[in-house]
């Protein structure tokens, strides 16, 4: 296990950090933007024969979260090798 100095630990948050914010900017354009504000004007086009706004809603939001959950993953055990803090 390494020893991390001050630096490291601010530069490691601080990725994690934005990381995190960018990750929940685009799953709430995502849940409330298009699936909220926009529904009427994508129900107007079909997606799997339900209404997009519909599918957004109701499936579309859900599989954008676990697609940012394993490139989350992902992405924290790449900055965790380049760190030397690997589990």
């Amino acid at each position: 296990m390494a020893i991390l100095t001050e630096d490291q630990k601010r530069d490691y948050w601080r990725y994690n950090l934005r990381l995190t914010v960018i990750l929940l900017a685009i799953w709430f354009v995502v849940t409330y933007v298009l699936s909220g504000f926009f529904a009427a004007a994508l129900n107007k086009v079909t997606f799997l024969g339900f209404p997009f706004g519909y599918y957004m809603a109701a499936q579309g939001s859900i599989i954008v979260f676990v697609i940012e959950i394993a490139l989350y993953a992902k992405l924290m055990n790449k900055k965790d090798l380049e760190f030397g803090i690997q589990e």
